[in-house]
């Protein structure tokens, strides 16, 4: 198991797997961070890039 605070703020989530903790983000994202969510500008390739940057952090991240 891993976590990891947010990319945006000092809130954490656990997963044992980058899926994992990017589920167990999502709901967090969807109430601190609606401005992200639903901003309209953001591309696929935005999205992508997201999930790249933050596979990295995750993999880099010390098991708890």
């Amino acid at each position: 198991m891993k976590t990891l605070k947010c990319d945006l703020c000092d809130a954490t989530a656990s997963g044992e797997t980058f899926e994992e903790w990017m589920k167990a983000l999502y709901p967090h994202y969807q109430e601190a961070h609606p401005e992200v969510m639903n901003d309209p500008t953001k591309r696929k390739e935005d999205g992508e890039l997201w999930m790249k940057e933050n596979r990295v952090r995750f993999e880099a991240a010390p098991e708890d």
